[in-house]
């Protein structure tokens, strides 16, 4: 009998060694895994337990969090959330987070280990309690925000407004928006919100700022002003150009014309091209470059870029390959495939402004614990020179004649030098949907502050004849430049 007790007190022991073994390799080498799974439901009650850091504009919070029933103790709330949602994204306890909020997640509801301290280090583990969410600094003013969201007046559009010197994004402005705080819970409120914006096919929700893109019309030219600079096929920008108008594009019969007949176009310098946005320079001259040159000096203001993070990553702005010489002509005015965001046209006159230095956009300066030390610094830093100071300077002498003497005179500031460029892009099949009205500038108050906008406007009128570059996007962009340079 002793034997089979034996073998059976044995057998028993295996098991019991079998079932700690498990339960030790569950507890340390799968546990982040566990921890990590969407399907465990102690992840979002630990994260929605106390309330949430927040995220600052103008060292103010955007954010919040409030008390709720049941076993989520807090949710996100917002202040002002229409007019930031392009900033913050939303986070939900139904349907999870997009943007800074959940770039940020860990920051925000305190697992971030950065968030403890020596004392924390020693109680935390004791008390199973995680330290108070982090804040994130964002770079917006709120100012500026507000003066482009104003200007825009709910008509569906977007802005950004850049620091040239730092890269720091001043406003980033989306419309439509909508309210974050409306999808924050899981009430059923909350659910028919989610329903409708999902139902909108999430034009609400869409950062049309960094996420969308559109055809950026007459305000690519300033790409190919450069590029016609760098390359030397023209010394500055007041030599004659050999540009016929009206301009045949290379190997068809189709004629380019321009906006205004009675515009000096023929044989234009590239400063007079400018002022009127004359058509026929700019295709002569990317065909004269080709598709290689035009390439290059674009990919430098940042087209082509597939990883460009503000930290949001924004959508890539397109310079197309593979053309043939008539489509390189047709890029020339910002048209055939050529797309970009408005953050994008923001950096091209940012790195105008910046005598062509392009610095890393980024909507975010520093990260702060719960008492506001500093946990991570996000300093300046430079995405590449696109082009020479001479260049630089060439582009900014005609950028300031496009609004003192040109299609731009709707942005003059009194007081403030202001160089811009506009832009009407068609798009749509055989070009049959309302076109784009875009602005980009760059203006100086004479004391070294410096800020560059990009502003489109998508539906600003029925009316095609009223839709322009200067009257329906310059507006934006001078609102943004004068509540940052004219306080």
């Amino acid at each position: 009998m002793a034997g089979p007790l034996r073998r059976a007190s044995t057998f028993c022991l295996l098991l019991v060694l079998a079932l700690m073994a498990r339960a030790t390799w569950l507890a340390v080498a799968e546990a982040d895994g566990y921890t990590s799974n969407p399907a465990n439901a102690r992840i979002t009650i630990d994260r929605y337990a106390q309330p949430l850091g927040n995220i600052l504009v103008g060292g103010q919070p955007v954010t919040g969090s409030v008390p709720t029933e049941g076993p989520l103790a807090f949710k996100r709330s917002y202040t002002d959330g229409p007019l930031y949602a392009s900033l913050t994204g939303y986070t939900s306890q139904a349907y999870g987070s997009n943007q800074l909020e959940s770039i940020f997640a860990d920051l925000l509801d305190g697992s971030d280990p950065r968030l403890t301290g020596p004392v924390e280090a020693l109680t935390d583990p004791l008390t199973r309690s995680r330290p108070a969410g982090g804040d994130v600094v964002t770079t917006i003013d709120p100012a500026v925000q507000r003066a482009g969201w104003a200007a825009l007046g709910g008509r569906q559009g977007a802005a950004v407004a850049i620091d040239p010197a730092t890269g720091r994004i001043l406003g980033l402005v989306s419309t439509p928006s909508y309210d974050p705080s409306g999808i924050t819970g899981r009430s059923k409120a909350d659910e028919r919100a989610w329903q409708a914006l999902s139902a909108d096919s999430g034009k609400a929700m869409v950062n049309g700022a960094l996420r969308a893109t559109y055809a950026p019309g007459s305000t690519f030219k300033l790409v190919v002003a450069a590029a016609a600079l760098e390359s030397g096929l023209y010394p500055n920008v007041d030599t004659p150009t050999a540009s016929p108008n009206p301009y045949t594009l290379p190997g068809t019969r189709t004629v380019l014309t321009n906006e205004n007949a009675a515009a000096p176009c023929a044989n234009a310098t590239l400063r007079t091209a400018l002022e009127y946005s004359c058509n026929n320079v700019f295709a002569k001259a990317a065909a004269d470059l080709g598709e290689a040159k035009l390439s290059a000096q674009a990919a430098k203001f940042g087209f082509n870029l597939e990883k460009l993070d503000t930290p949001v990553r924004a959508a890539t702005s397109v310079y197309p390959a593979g053309m043939e010489p008539s489509q390189v002509a047709l890029t020339g005015i910002g048209q055939f495939s050529v797309t970009a965001t408005p953050l994008q046209m923001a950096l091209v006159s940012a790195a105008v402004a910046n005598d062509g230095v392009l610095m890393t956009p980024s909507t975010v300066s520093k990260l702060t614990d719960h008492s506001g030390r500093t946990v991570q610094e996000f300093a300046p830093a430079e995405l590449g020179r696109v082009m020479s100071a001479q260049t630089a300077k060439q582009l900014q002498s005609a950028m300031v004649s496009v609004v003192t003497d040109g299609t731009g005179k709707a942005a003059a500031i009194p007081g403030l030098t202001v160089g811009g460029k506009t832009g009407t892009a068609q798009h749509g099949v055989d070009n049959s949907g309302l076109p784009y009205a875009w602005f980009t500038s760059w203006a100086d108050d004479g004391k070294g502050h410096r800020i560059a906008v990009a502003a489109v406007v998508l539906n600003g009128s029925t009316d095609r004849d009223e839709i322009t570059g200067g009257g329906l996007a310059g507006p934006v962009a001078k609102a943004m430049t004068a509540a940052y340079l004219k306080r």
